[in-house]
């Protein structure tokens, strides 16, 4: 097995290619050692003691480094916990057991969509799963939704592309731009 390596637009960040499906369908995106619990893959790599974030995609794990750690000497430690777990075909995540390990929820906030935008949302969610998140997710990132309310539709940056150095030139310029073109009804994104 190889495993890919590619830089991301965050320095801290780097982008793992096992050359199979990490996730099936969503992503998941690890913050710190106790959101780690829920994944074997995620808590062997923050037991690195470097590691300050781990995202799964579709087809990648991206992990972030640190402050100050050099990555010539974590990333082939990174690369041996990922060849170990995907050689092995270990889960991705620990079963729900009696001791209420289990993988937790998106923290989902509610901005409190109106039901009389369902149109708009519907044409945002759209934008964002067809044009939007591919390309975050080339980055190593995702983005995810999480509401529109008086022509603000607020997203939450995850993986590399949260913390980024250009994740607000993303959002506002980027994102902001293509929404503002294809749905007249958004007048600002904001990070949520």
């Amino acid at each position: 097995m190889f495993i890919e390596t590619e830089t991301t637009p965050n320095p801290a960040t780097l982008k793992f290619l096992p050359g199979q499906d990490v996730m099936a369908t969503g992503t998941r995106d690890f913050r710190d050692e106790e959101d780690a619990a829920a994944s074997p893959l995620a808590e062997a790599l923050f037991s690195l003691g470097d590691v300050t974030g781990v995202f799964f995609g579709r087809d990648f794990v991206s992990v972030t480094a640190g402050p100050g750690v050099e990555w010539s000497g974590l990333k082939p430690q990174v690369v041996a916990i990922l060849l170990d777990h995907f050689v092995s075909q270990a889960p991705l995540f620990h079963p729900v057991s009696g001791n209420g390990i289990a993988v937790p929820a998106d923290d989902d906030v509610d901005y409190g969509d109106d039901p009389a935008d369902a149109d708009v949302v519907a044409q945002i969610k759209e934008l964002l799963e067809t044009r939007i998140r591919p390309a975050v997710a080339n980055d190593g990132g995702d983005i995810a939704y999480r509401g529109f309310r008086d022509g603000v539709v607020y997203l939450t940056m995850q993986g590399a592309c949260s913390g980024c150095p250009s994740s607000t030139a993303t959002l506002k310029q980027g994102i902001e731009g293509l929404l503002k073109h294809y749905v007249p009804e958004v007048s600002e994104v904001r990070a949520a």
